[in-house]
């Protein structure tokens, strides 16, 4: 049996790197899909609205972990080859799409109606309305949400050690299962996830502070 020492840490350490490339498949694809869930939760289309909604209510209404499995194990049903990578990274963006569409959608209707009837007035169509006057607008409100919620995306790639994807979480489970040390080794994985996550809350938590100071000048 092996214990547990500085080439059994540097090995979960370097799993980090998956997590990160993970959250940040999850976030960029996320961001991509939830900014268009976010504009159809706002169009003037009903049809676009019930889609959305429906989107939305499919992806925060089940677990993530039951949405990795089903897209893990569900693909071959269909004749799909598919890795844990691909898996978790497609469950990741399809989940993040669906808080961060729900989250920009606030943002976006928590501009000041004056500025819709400007554009209104101006003669702006949807597009234009929207990329000139309140995406701008959302975006600095939309900050410190999203950036909070980027916390969360990478605890959630945790999840994804349940179908073999090697980020922190598995690589501490594969270290565990030969040293028999599970204090030391999973005090150590919540350790990296406590290093990455804590810096973004409180870059959160600044911009939060910032922008409530900048609202009550």
């Amino acid at each position: 049996m092996r214990t547990f020492g500085f080439p059994e840490f540097w090995f979960i350490v370097q799993a980090a790197q998956w997590t990160l490339a993970l959250s940040a498949m999850a976030f960029v694809g996320g961001s991509i899909l939830g900014l268009v869930v976010a504009l159809s939760r706002t169009s003037e289309s009903r049809a676009a609205r019930l889609a959305a909604t429906l989107f939305i209510q499919v992806f925060q209404g089940t677990p993530l972990l039951l949405q990795l499995f089903l897209i893990f194990f569900g693909a071959p049903v269909f004749g799909l080859d598919i890795n844990p990578w691909v898996a978790a990274g497609a469950a990741l963006v399809l989940n993040s799409a669906a808080f961060l569409g729900e989250i920009w959608r606030g943002c976006i209707e928590a501009i000041p109606r004056g500025q819709w009837e400007a554009a209104h007035a101006l003669n702006l169509g949807y597009v234009d309305r929207m990329r000139f006057v309140v995406l701008p607008q959302a975006f600095k409100i939309a900050l410190p949400p999203t950036v909070g919620y980027v916390v969360q995306i990478i605890k959630g790639t945790s999840l994804a050690a349940i179908i073999g994807f090697t980020e922190i979480t598995r690589a501490g489970q594969i270290i565990n299962n030969a040293t028999f040390e599970p204090l030391r080794v999973f005090a150590t994985v919540a350790a990296l996830y406590f290093a990455i996550c804590w810096p973004l809350s409180l870059m959160a938590a600044r911009m939060e502070r910032q922008r409530a100071k900048a609202l009550t000048r």
